[in-house]
């Protein structure tokens, strides 16, 4: 087993009976990632899948909140504000800190042993990314489950755009376009979890994962979930999101009678135009691609280019440092967001193409554009 010495952790491991523990341990800031956890948590992972007395994975996050508000978005604004001396070392670790996040969640994906997420409480983007792509993902009556990226001038990445793309109907669109938010029902409907846990039921759960066989110990605690909310908002949000252009989505959802349609048309009015545009295309195309080593692949693309781009910076800003909720979008419209500005962010990066559809198959599909 892998040890670290830190005194404060931000990644406890831990060890009980077959059980191996990983927890995310940045309470205050609700288990955000950061570059050090992201590559200790593939590391650990590596030397677990073959550890012989290792049987189960179990992840979890520290504190009372959730399991992960995502990646550290924080560290990415304070380098993007570097001087232009310093930006050259800024893009490089940010390029390197979204690949090492990709390669990790096709590594959860790929994990040969039972890992079970347990996606308590608030769970959005990166920390979708090494939960929703788990063999075994457990949610509660408390999970908040989202990816909230154009509220903040981005996309939805971390492997984000091929689960929601694989969602009934549009309930995948209507979530990565207003960034809204999921319960673990609605999270079980979409197919981004399995099993319903009671939250008073997890530490029994963690006892079990430790000395019984993990699907045996999960269908003992799991029960039926609860009525999906937004499942049953399906038939008008499919009527809705059945375009392939964001202004037409939202013109048709003015027109809806459903009062749920016009609140969902104001809220993605608020949101960056150009994260909008290119998220309708990144989960059109994520519904082509062969597999979620691809639909990474492509995220890593878009994720380069908004890097170079004032609309993350911007978004951040607003929502999380000075936290106006005014974020100054450019372009500020729709309309004025063009198709061949969409499409450059999908362009190859030749050399620094992230490459993991060609690393991790045999047989590699021509991606669809």
């Amino acid at each position: 087993m892998l040890e670290f010495t830190d005194d404060r952790p931000d990644l406890l491991l831990r060890r009980d009976g077959r059980l191996a523990r990983i927890i995310l341990n940045r309470p205050a800031a609700l288990n955000a990632l950061t570059h050090a956890m992201i590559r200790r948590m593939s590391a650990v992972l590596t030397d677990w899948a073959t550890d012989g007395q290792v049987e189960t994975v179990l992840l979890t996050g520290g504190g009372e909140r959730g399991l992960c508000a995502g990646g550290d978005i924080v560290a990415i604004y304070r380098g993007a504000e570097a001087d232009a001396h310093d930006r050259a070392d800024f893009d490089a670790e940010a390029a390197s800190f979204f690949a090492d996040e990709y390669q990790l969640n096709a590594q959860i994906h790929r994990y040969p042993k039972p890992y079970v997420a347990v996606m308590d409480g608030v769970v959005l983007g990166g920390g979708v990314g090494v939960s929703g792509h788990a063999n075994t993902r457990i949610v509660t009556e408390r999970t908040r489950l989202g990816m909230p990226e154009t509220a903040i001038g981005f996309v939805p990445d971390v492997g984000g755009t091929w689960l929601l793309s694989r969602a009934p109907g549009e309930l995948g669109t209507h979530l990565a376009l207003t960034a809204g938010l999921a319960s673990g029902a609605d999270a079980i409907a979409l197919g981004l979890a399995d099993h319903f846990v009671p939250s008073d039921r997890l530490p029994a759960l963690t006892r079990a994962l430790a000395w019984s066989d993990a699907a045996e110990a999960v269908r003992t605690l799991a029960e039926t979930p609860p009525p999906s909310p937004l499942l049953a908002q399906r038939r008008w949000i499919d009527e809705c999101y059945a375009f392939d252009d964001v202004g037409e989505i939202v013109a048709a959802l003015h027109r809806s009678p459903v009062e749920g349609a016009r609140d969902a048309a104001a809220l993605i009015l608020t949101r960056s135009p150009t994260a909008l545009a290119v998220t309708l295309a990144s989960l059109r195309r994520a519904r082509r691609l062969p597999n979620l080593d691809a639909a990474l692949d492509q995220e890593y693309r878009v994720t380069l280019r908004f890097l170079q781009r004032s609309e993350l910076q911007e978004g951040i800003r607003a929502q999380v440092i000075d936290k106006d909720r005014d974020p100054r979008w450019s372009p500020a419209g729709l309309g004025a967001v063009t198709e061949a500005s969409v499409a450059a962010f999908f362009a190859p990066l030749g050399g620094q193409e992230l490459g993991l559809a060609q690393t991790n198959s045999t047989e590699i599909l021509p991606e669809t554009a």
